[in-house]
């Protein structure tokens, strides 16, 4: 693509027919990964005619393509004296910049080249986290679901996130937020006893703190102790009736004590809140089940796998829909289901499937 635009520069310009000639040679070998031999045509061309800006990029390119990320360099910024503003060779010296680490020497290329993608890895590498989360989410919207952006995206996010952290408790060793990030950190390390003492400890500082009494009540979760997360998910469904994560939680927490009524009750309330999330319309159908309604319980479980097809979550649900099938005597739809979940669990027809728990 690169070639395409310099050969459009290139019309119009007076070439010599020799220079022209090592020029198309070296884009032919290019196109046929000879790189040596491109890079051969393309100093021949360069050699020729010293002011041609164009075989300067195109030998660029070729080391580029070869990995010779230093080589490229000196061709590359040669190029850009003789044209400043031509952006193929803005766009290819970030890169070979960048790739040797020399971060904040590439940012002003990769900026006027627009490569907001390069630019956002480069600044995450110089320490311009804000600024390379805002580019790197305006390449991801031309880019959707590059793992590449997604993995830079959600390694500037951490850094900020913990560099905002360690500026709060630096600043505000004693505060609740401190120790609420104190117990958040806890609990992703699974270490239940530390986080519940940092929550608790947060709670007596700031009680109305929004979310704490959620987030004890997931450490309380964790290590099942259901009437300590029933209290804590219920105080938080109190100080936020519209929260349809606290109504959820509440009603799990409801289930695994064995109150399906008022477990349903919260577990429908959570999807009036925030319709249609697959976990609670899980749940929601487990609820009902235990209740005696299995009409309810199939059709939340449906409606679930409307939505979602694939993933964990998916399989469990093909799994109760065949349990419930059966118990009614529906022999085929029990089996379609079973085959469903064995699908999702990678199980052969003739193996057995690890039963997920219900």
């Amino acid at each position: 693509m690169i070639h395409l635009v310099l050969f459009l520069a290139l019309s119009g310009q007076a070439l010599s027919a020799e220079a022209l000639e090592h020029l198309r040679a070296g884009v032919n070998a290019d196109k046929q990964h000879q790189f040596d031999l491109a890079i051969e045509e393309f100093r021949k061309a360069t050699e020729l005619d010293p002011g041609l800006t164009e075989g300067f990029v195109s030998l660029g390119q070729a080391y580029l393509e070869k990995h010779e990320y230093g080589c490229a360099v000196a061709p590359l910024k040669h190029a850009l004296e003789l044209k400043p503003d031509l952006i193929p060779a803005h766009q290819l010296l970030g890169y070979a910049l960048l790739v040797q680490g020399y971060a904040a020497e590439a940012i002003p290329h990769l900026k006027q080249a627009h490569e907001t993608g390069a630019l956002g890895i480069a600044e995450i590498q110089t320490g311009q986290l804000k600024e390379a989360i805002a580019d790197l989410l305006i390449a991801l919207e031309q880019r959707p679901n590059d793992p590449d952006l997604l993995y830079y995206l959600g390694r500037a996010s951490g850094l900020l996130s913990k560099e905002s952290v360690d500026t709060l408790m630096a600043i505000y060793p004693d505060s609740a937020r401190s120790h609420q990030a104190m117990g958040e950190n806890y609990f992703v390390l699974r270490q239940m006893p530390q986080a519940e003492r940092e929550f608790l400890a947060a709670l007596k500082l700031g009680p109305d703190t929004p979310e704490l009494h959620l987030e004890l009540g997931d450490v309380y979760a964790k290590s099942s102790q259901w009437e300590k997360a029933d209290a804590e998910f219920r105080a938080q469904a109190s100080m936020q009736p519209g929260n349809a994560e606290a109504a959820y939680r509440l009603g799990s927490a409801l289930l695994q004590q064995g109150k399906g009524h008022e477990a349903r009750e919260q577990l429908s309330r959570a999807d009036r809140l925030r319709p249609d999330m697959p976990e609670t319309l899980y749940v929601l159908g487990k609820s009902a089940l235990l209740e005696g309604d299995a009409k309810e319980a199939e059709k939340s479980w449906l409606k679930l796998l409307s939505i979602e097809k694939d993933g964990e979550l998916a399989a469990q649900t093909h799994f109760a829909l065949s349990g419930l099938y059966r118990k009614q005597g529906k022999a085929p739809e029990a089996a379609h289901e079973m085959q469903e979940f064995q699908k999702l669990q990678n199980v052969s027809p003739g193996q057995s499937a690890t039963a997920p728990q219900l």
